[in-house]
């Protein structure tokens, strides 16, 4: 059975430094140069998770490879931390460059009075199933993520936002770049879990990292 870690416990660990704790997981991003190298890396992953007993998830793209490990339910287990060392090792065997800083996860959040009365919409919706009480997933884990958060009040405006969850060393990075696109900071207080920052007509997005996180 999956045993949970936490974010700090995988992203300190020995093994996985090109790896980049998100929400849903840890991802990194392999430059493969073209489809055939990215093919046989992804079957040698194949094995590697056969002999693990844990399965990833894989985007494959003509001259790059995304991996990403998740334990749907639990988070990030020590199954996800072990197929991640040995992922970065046939990934060396290979010469595969890793690029953490290309990955990113999206996530739809919404400010719901009542998010048990809303979620069978969404879910119906979207053709979402659910993953605990207040989130949702697409079924193969394909697109954006959908959160519901009960503040004991709703704004007026701006009850859906969208959380954009980068790796913890891309953060300020990406926070600068928003800045510089004409956002502006609506609050940093939780920072580095995340800085909200709002566009010209006042829509939300919150910039997260695993850091700063229970």
């Amino acid at each position: 059975m999956a045993k949970q870690i936490t974010d700090a416990e995988f992203s300190t660990t020995d093994g996985v430094a090109e790896w980049r704790a998100l929400f849903w997981g840890a991802k990194t991003l392999y430059e493969t140069g073209d489809f055939a190298t990215g093919a046989r890396f992804v079957a040698a992953v194949a094995e590697v998770a056969d002999a693990v007993g844990h399965s990833p998830l894989i985007d494959l793209r003509p001259d790059t490879v995304t991996v990403q490990v998740i334990t749907p339910g639990v988070g990030l287990s020590d199954l996800d931390l072990e197929l991640a060392r040995r992922i970065s090792v046939v990934a060396a065997q290979l010469g595969l460059t890793s690029d953490p800083s290309a990955v990113q996860h999206v996530q739809l959040a919404f400010d719901a009075e009542e998010p048990a009365a809303v979620m069978p919409f969404w879910r119906a919706a979207l053709g979402y199933v659910p993953v605990g009480p207040t989130d949702m997933i697409e079924p193969n884990l394909i697109g954006p993520t959908v959160s519901f958060w009960q503040k004991g009040y709703v704004a007026p405006r701006n009850r859906i936002h969208i959380d954009v969850s980068v790796p913890h060393d891309q953060a300020q990075a990406r926070v600068d770049a928003v800045l510089a696109a004409g956002g502006r900071i609506l609050g940093d207080r939780y920072a580095p879990a995340w800085w909200s920052l709002i566009d010209a007509e006042g829509n939300v997005v919150d910039i997260a990292t695993w850091q700063g996180r229970d």
